[in-house]
């Protein structure tokens, strides 16, 4: 069985307090792009049950493996539901620590494969439920429409926005910065509450004024290189650019498709129409 896990983007982010759990509550706008990944699930007869063999292709992963979020994904829905074993390949196109939810993706698209091929019968809810077990921002991909996200980023709100209209410009310079650092570097500011969901509502060329994502000043000091992407996207013509998520992934907002040819030829550069 196969699927397609895509990445989002966030048109701003406050960050208002930190929580006594430790998170912080936040507000942000989560848009999906169709930007993906490859995510194929077999079952393996081979193994006994309990046992999940991932393969990674594409872009490298860091880290342990064992912290892979397919692989959680699947140890959660076996211990609740005794699986057969399988086999998972997933072939990395989404830059790895970019602030596009890759590896969030991956897992939600994981427990929704296994709960296909295995007819175990979870609702929506149900699975997203499951996502907070594996990340804040996984939950999104369930439904995976455009959404307000609040506290941790896993309380969703639909919102009506169009932007079928609209291009979107995609540009990665691998620079990893973590979302930890983003965090220590950052004050909260709990007078932001509500203004997201009031300014995006205005037309989008008034975004550019009005909407910041709040670790851009932070990942901005550390990397000027950043800065001189989102002002090199609204030199092409963007109605809005922005840091996604906390960083390093930069992306504009287009009216009509720009000709970015080799403006940005040492990073990762992706473009499309909003679906």
């Amino acid at each position: 069985m196969i699927a397609f896990p895509n990445a989002k983007i966030n048109i701003g982010l406050n960050v208002l307090n930190k929580r006594q759990d430790g998170f912080h509550n936040l507000e942000t706008v989560l848009v999906p792009i169709r930007l993906c990944d490859f995510l194929e699930i077999i079952v393996d007869d081979d193994k006994k049950k309990g046992h999940c063999d991932l393969n990674i292709t594409g872009l490298a992963v860091a880290g342990d493996p064992d912290e892979n979020l397919c692989l959680k994904a699947y140890h959660l829905l076996h211990t609740a539901h005794n699986l057969p074993s399988i086999k998972i390949h997933l072939h990395k196109n989404i830059p790895i620590g970019a602030g596009m939810g890759g590896g969030s993706a991956d897992g939600a698209y994981t427990l929704k494969l296994l709960n296909n091929l295995f007819t175990i019968g979870l609702s929506d809810r149900d699975l997203q439920n499951h996502c907070r077990e594996l990340g804040s921002d996984c939950s999104f991909f369930i439904d995976n429409s455009i959404s307000l996200a609040i506290e941790k980023g896993d309380v969703l709100e639909p919102l009506s926005l169009d932007l079928k209209d609209y291009y979107i410009v995609i540009v990665n310079p691998s620079i990893h910065i973590t979302t930890a650092s983003m965090y220590n570097a950052f004050n909260p500011d709990e007078s932001l509450r509500g203004h997201l969901k009031q300014m995006i509502s205005a037309p989008l060329v008034n975004w550019r004024d009005t909407i910041v994502n709040g670790f851009e000043l932070p990942a901005f000091e550390l990397h000027p290189k950043l800065e001189l992407i989102k002002s090199r996207l609204y030199g092409l013509g963007a109605d809005f650019a922005s840091m996604t998520g906390s960083g390093s992934t930069i992306f504009g907002i287009f009216s009509d498709l720009p000709e970015i040819r080799d403006e940005f030829a040492d990073c990762f550069v992706w473009q499309d129409k909003f679906k």
